[in-house]
C-alpha cells in the first residue's frame, strides 16, 4: 500500500482538515465501546430509483465491536481473494500478496484505523474517512451490518462486489484494498475519493459545460472499455455511483450489480430505472451494451441536468418512454453532443456506438485531444 507521502499535493491539501480531527473522532468513538451496538433491520425499498450515498454505521458504533474482531489483509491484495462470508464465522484470512514470496498471513482489524467523519449514508450502513495508523494511508471504510444484509438477501450481491472489484486496477475505477468483518459487521477498505459523489456536484451545478461533460464521458468510456475487456458488465452506471478524487478525476464505484459474464448474455433486471435500456425493462436478454446505453443517458444528464426518459408522473410512464426511445434533445445541446447521445441511445444494443468509437467521436476529440488519457 502506498504511503500518504506519495499522494499528490492537491490530495494532501484537501485532506488536511479531515486528518487533524481523526484522532479526536477515534477517541470519541472509543468512549462508546461500553454500549452495545443496536440496529433495526429494515426491508429494502421497492423503488427502483436510488439517490443514496455509500453504506455503513455510526462512528461511535464502529469501535464497539467484540474483542475477537475478524481480519483481512493489511496490504492491498494483487489477486482476488475469496469474498467475505456474511454468516457469522470466527476467522477470515487473506494472503499478503504484495509481499512476493511471503508465506505469512496478515490481517486487518478496526483498531488499525483512526476513524474520521461520515462520508456517506446508505440503506445498510455508512462510509467513513479513515487513516491506517501504521502507514498514515488515507482511505474510506465502508461499514455494513450483517443482519441487514441477510434480511435483505443481498449477501451474494456483496460477495460479487468484492470478488469483482478486488482485482480491478484502473485509474478511473475506485480501488478496493481489502476487507474484514466482526460478529455484526462487514468492512470494506476503499480508495478515498476526496470530492465525493458526482451526483452531488451535478445537483449543485445543475448541469455541466460541454468540456466538463466530455471529460467525464471519456473517463467513463475508458473505464468501461477496461471492464468489458475483463468480461465485467457494470449494469448500474449513474451519477450516484461515480466519485471524484482530489484532482477532479472520475472513479466508478459500487459494483454490487456488476457481473462477470464471459458468456455475454444476461437476463436479470437490475440497476436504476432512469438508466435501464429497453432490453432490460422489457425483460429480454442483455449484454455489455447495457453500459453503452447508460453512458448515453449520462451524457444527456450531464448536459441537460435530468435523465432523458424521466417521467415524474409514474415509473410506468418512464418504462414506456425507455421502451419507445422517446428521446428529445434540447436545442442548446451542440449537434456533436446530440449525435453521440443519439448513437448511444439505440433500441437495438448491437447498434450502439462501441466504446472505441466513443473515444474518437468528434465531440470528445473537440474537447479532449487525448481522450485515452482524459
Amino acid at each position: 500500500m502506498n504511503k500518504l507521502e506519495s499522494a499528490k499535493t492537491s490530495e494532501v491539501e484537501l485532506l488536511a482538515s479531515d486528518i487533524s480531527t481523526m484522532k479526536l473522532a477515534a477517541k470519541q468513538s472509543a468512549a462508546s465501546i461500553s454500549g452495545k451496538s443496536e440496529h433495526s433491520s429494515r426491508s429494502t425499498s421497492s423503488s427502483l430509483r436510488r439517490r443514496e450515498g455509500s453504506n455503513g454505521a455510526s462512528a461511535s458504533q464502529l469501535h464497539s465491536q467484540p474483542k475477537q474482531a475478524q481480519h483481512a489483509s493489511r496490504q492491498p491484495p494483487q489477486r482476488p481473494n475469496p469474498p467475505p462470508q456474511i454468516a457469522n464465522s470466527n476467522s477470515i484470512n487473506a494472503r499478503d500478496n504484495d509481499s512476493i514470496g511471503s508465506s505469512s498471513d496478515r490481517r486487518w482489524c478496526l483498531s488499525d484505523f483512526d476513524i474520521g467523519r461520515v462520508l456517506g449514508k446508505g440503506k445498510f450502513g455508512r462510509a467513513y474517512l479513515a487513516r491506517e495508523k501504521k502507514t498514515n494511508f488515507i482511505c474510506a471504510l465502508k461499514v455494513m451490518f450483517k443482519a441487514e444484509l441477510q434480511e435483505s438477501k443481498i449477501e451474494k450481491q456483496l460477495r460479487r462486489e468484492v470478488e469483482i472489484q478486488n482485482h480491478l486496477r484502473h485509474p478511473y475505477i475506485l480501488r478496493l484494498y481489502g476487507y474484514f468483518h466482526d460478529e455484526k459487521r462487514v468492512y470494506l477498505i476503499l480508495e478515498y475519493a476526496a470530492r465525493g459523489e458526482m451526483y452531488k456536484l451535478l445537483q449543485r451545478q445543475g448541469s455541466f459545460t460541454e468540456p466538463e461533460a466530455a471529460k467525464y464521458i471519456a473517463q467513463i468510456a475508458n473505464a468501461l472499455e477496461y471492464l468489458h475487456s475483463k468480461n465485467v458488465i457494470h449494469r448500474d452506471i449513474k451519477p450516484e455511483n461515480l466519485l471524484l478524487n482530489a484532482n477532479g478525476d472520475l472513479k466508478i464505484s459500487d459494483f454490487g450489480w456488476s457481473v462477470h459474464a464471459p458468456n455475454s448474455r444476461r437476463r436479470t433486471l437490475c440497476g436504476t430505472l432512469d438508466y435501464l435500456p429497453p432490453e432490460m425493462v422489457e425483460g429480454r436478454d442483455h449484454s455489455a451494451s447495457v453500459d453503452l446505453w447508460s453512458l448515453g443517458v449520462l451524457a444527456y444528464e450531464f448536459l441537460v441536468g435530468v435523465p432523458p426518459f424521466e417521467d415524474l408522473h409514474s415509473h410506468k410512464a418512464t418504462y414506456r418512454r425507455i421502451a419507445k426511445v422517446d428521446l428529445h434533445i434540447p436545442p442548446f445541446v451542440s449537434p456533436e453532443a446530440a449525435d453521440l447521445i443519439t448513437r448511444l441511445l439505440q433500441y437495438d444494443g448491437s447498434k450502439r456506438l462501441p466504446l472505441k468509437d466513443v473515444l474518437r467521436h468528434p465531440w470528445i476529440l473537440n474537447h479532449i485531444p487525448s481522450p485515452r488519457g482524459a
